[in-house]
């Protein structure tokens, strides 16, 4: 059975960990998920004790949070660099230099985020870390495209599944009004070179492979207890 009370916990003391290395006068990516929903909590007590940060949200849900728990927030559009990024992850290889994302569809935000920040702080529990990245790479893709991306996939090794919506009929949209294909290609023993192929590839808006983004993975586990890796 799943412990369920493990996991959250482990997500908490990744979340709550990568929080307290954001300092005053940062301007913050604040990332989506279920961990990195943590993070921003924490942040926001931090917020009400006197820290002075500027968030940038990657999605709806971690912008209504931020706003929820008093994390000033800047758009992204206005904002061309930032100080620290807190984000989770759908995997983690455990060398932690390649990870996949956009289980919450948010991944194109999310690496414009990751790109921008000076440091991208990665945090999961422990049942993310792979040695070998496995979990299948979402793609978002302008509508009309979506045949013609479909096929690359499956010429490049992959099993295409457009994204179903939950509770509705049709696919999931993203926030940017695209479409969602979870591409599962199996072991990916290189993803720097599995990346290229997606980005080069019209039609795909952004993938959700992030390799060398990284700059630290909080890992925790159902104790509580926290490791910090880095690249």
């Amino acid at each position: 059975m799943k412990n369920t009370a493990g996991g959250e916990a482990a997500k908490r003391a990744a979340g709550e960990a990568a929080a307290a290395a954001v300092t005053d006068g940062d301007r913050v990516g604040l990332g989506t998920g279920s961990t990195a929903a943590h993070a921003i909590r924490r942040l926001g007590e931090r917020v009400a004790d006197g820290l002075a940060v500027e968030g940038v949200a990657t999605s709806y849900q971690s912008r209504a949070l931020a706003r929820e728990v008093g994390i000033p927030l800047l758009a992204l559009s206005d904002v061309g660099r930032l100080d620290v990024a807190v984000d989770g992850a759908d995997q983690v290889a455990t060398d932690a230099n390649a990870l996949v994302k956009g289980g919450g569809a948010a991944h194109a935000r999310e690496k414009v985020v990751a790109q921008a920040a000076d440091r991208l702080l990665v945090v999961a529990d422990d049942s993310k870390l792979a040695a070998t990245l496995d979990h299948p790479v979402p793609v978002e893709v302008l509508p009309d495209a979506l045949a013609r991306v479909e096929r690359v996939v499956a010429d490049a090794g992959g099993e295409p599944t457009l994204r179903a919506a939950e509770r509705k009929d049709g696919p999931v949209v993203t926030d940017n009004g695209n479409l969602v294909l979870d591409c599962d290609f199996g072991g990916v023993d290189d993803p720097a070179s599995l990346a290229r192929t997606l980005s080069g590839v019209a039609g795909v808006v952004e993938h959700g492979l992030f390799v060398g983004l990284a700059d630290a993975v909080y890992v925790g586990d159902a104790d509580g207890d926290v490791t910090r890796t880095a690249p």
